[in-house]
Formats: structure tokens, sequence, C-alpha cells
């Protein structure tokens, strides 16, 4: 199957930011540091856990495209408004944070980014204490905004996560789930903040409700893509590319669309028994026969077409500069899987 090429360039967080406005950059290098600020709340023990976390990196693509839904506002916000922008950017990032410690836990994961996960360092209690500890704090600060919509806007997506997760907890191990199935869990625990955080940029800086909408659907679109890809990278993948193990999710019984293809092209795979695999090398030998049928360009084919969808969302009335910008970022999400 021919897939489209990846763009030249490298893709990244960085380089968006680069290509950005000095005000995208002073803003991403504020929030690392209010990042740091409002862990430091924690009790002792809990704020060395969360930091512990926060400090490994990531992405931070939910921030940026806060702060790029923001962009679209020419003039300078002033102070207060400034101030509440990074709240939002802020509490994107701690909730993605909480819901990471949480998984972990659940998973029964080791290691996160290379590093040892908050529950495999302190224990199952710690790393429920730190996740709810990391959640709480991100809505303490978003109500300093004083704004019930945007309150509601990382509420329903915070709701949404913790529905994603109850369904793949009851899809554990079941490899006869449908694509549909599986695209609902999508939605909810990846697109959903993905969505959340550019409504809430542009919420911050009072763009309007259609422009938030808009933005919003944009950004639900690269989510979906973004999950797509990680699911690829979760057969495809090296530790040092993904933080993590290679086929964990099938370790897991996490069932996701490389799998429900493949299962339709090998016979083998269609009689799988995902309680079977407890060690390395059946693992890489599935990741293998998923690889040979083909079912990793098709699921990456359909992120492309994710990612054309949500360029296509893009309102008309945005400055070319910012939609550069945003399509950027559509592209760093699938160029991942290089």
């Amino acid at each position: 199957m021919a897939v489209e090429p990846l763009p030249r360039d490298p893709v990244t967080v960085e380089r968006i930011i680069d290509l950005g406005s000095g005000r995208l950059r002073a803003r991403m290098v504020a929030m690392e540091g209010r990042l740091l600020e409002t862990l430091a709340e924690l009790s002792p023990p809990l704020c060395n856990y969360a930091s512990t976390m926060v400090l490994a990196g990531g992405k931070r693509i939910r921030p940026l495209l806060v702060f790029l839904a923001a962009e679209q506002a020419v003039e300078p916000l002033g102070a207060e408004r400034e101030e509440g922008l990074l709240r939002a950017a802020v509490a994107v990032e701690l909730i993605h944070s909480a819901t990471l410690i949480h998984d972990d836990l659940i998973d029964g994961a080791t290691l996160r980014r290379g590093r040892p996960t908050v529950a495999a360092a302190a224990g199952e209690r710690a790393a429920i204490a730190t996740g709810d500890a990391v959640f709480s704090r991100a809505f303490s600060e978003l109500a300093k905004n004083g704004d019930p919509e945007q309150l509601r806007t990382l509420s329903n997506a915070s709701s949404a996560l913790v529905a994603g997760e109850f369904l793949q907890r009851e899809d554990a191990y079941a490899v006869w789930i449908s694509e549909e199935r599986y695209l609902t869990r999508c939605e909810l625990k990846t697109a959903a903040l993905f969505e959340a955080a550019a409504r809430l940029g542009a919420l911050a800086v009072e763009a309007g409700s259609g422009m938030a909408r808009a933005l919003g659907r944009f950004a639900r679109r690269i989510g979906i893509a973004f999950q797509l890809l990680d699911d690829v990278l979760d057969i495809a993948g090296r530790l040092g590319e993904t933080g993590k193990a290679r086929g964990r999710d099938l370790l897991e019984g996490t069932v996701t669309l490389p799998l429900i293809l493949a299962r339709q092209l090998d016979p083998a795979l269609a009689t799988l028994d995902l309680r079977g695999l407890r060690d390395g090398e059946k693992v890489e030998e599935v990741c293998r026969r998923i690889a040979a049928t083909g079912a990793l360009e098709e699921v990456r084919s359909r992120a492309l077409a994710e990612v054309r969808a949500a360029k296509a969302e893009l309102p008309s009335q945005l400055a070319d500069p910012l939609r550069e910008l945003l399509c950027l970022v559509a592209d760093g999400v699938v160029a991942r899987c290089s």
C-alpha cells in the first residue's frame, strides 16, 4: 500500500516553537517553571513523586495547543489574561500527568520515559495519592481564572478520560472488539484532552465560542491521529523512541487497531489469546506477525487521513503564520512514525 511521505525535516515541538513568535517560546518556558511551582505546593513526598514525573519530560503538545490557540490574539493580552492563559496550559499538562501516573499503576508499568514510575518507585498507595493530588492541583489552578466555561471544558475532558479508561479495562484481552469500539476509546482517552487544550486557549483570550469549537475540532482529530500512531509505535517502535518496551499493550491485554486489522489477515492472529503472552520472545513474534500483514501501514494511512481532515477544520480567518504552525503540529503527530 502506498503511504504518503513524511515531512522531510523533523517536526518537533521545539521546531514549532523556533518557528513561532518569541511570545510563544516565552510562554512555554513560563509554563515549565509554573508546573514545578504548582507541584511544590504539595506535601513533600507527593511533591517529590509528582515533580520527578514532570521532570521526566514529554512532548508538551497539549500546552503547546493551548498557546497556539491563543496566538490569534495579536494585541498584548495584559498581565491578568496572560496569567490566565498560563494557568490553562499548566492545568492541561497536570491533568495529562495525573492520568499517566494512574495509567502506569493500572497497567503495572515500571518505566515511564526511561525512568521508574511512581508506582514502581514508591508503591501503589503513593501512586494513587500522587495522581489524585496532581489532578486536584490542575483544577485549583484553572479555578483562579474565574471562568465557568473553562472549568466545564476541562471537567468534560477529565470525565471522558475516566470513561475511556473504564472502556479499556472492560475490553482487556478482548481481541474481538470492533474498530468502532476502539475509536471510541481513542476519542475518550486521548482526543478529548487535545480538544480541551485548544478550546481553553481560545477561551482564555476570549476568541469567541465559534473559534473555540473550530479549534477544538481540529485538535480532537489530531488527538485521534496521535493515538493511532502511538499504537503503531507500540508494535514497531523501540524503547529509546517510545519510552516503553515494544508490545507492552499486548502484554497488558490492550487491543489496538493494528491487532484488530491484522487478525482479519493472519489466521494465527485470529486465534491469538493475549493471556498466553508471558515473555518478550512471544511478544516479539506477535509484533512481527502484525507488521507482516501490512496493518501498521494501514493504521498510519488512517492517521494521515485524520491529519488532513484536521487541517480542513481550521477556520478560514486564521492568519497564515498561525495556520502553518497548527498544520506543523498536525504533521508532527504522524512524523513520530518515521
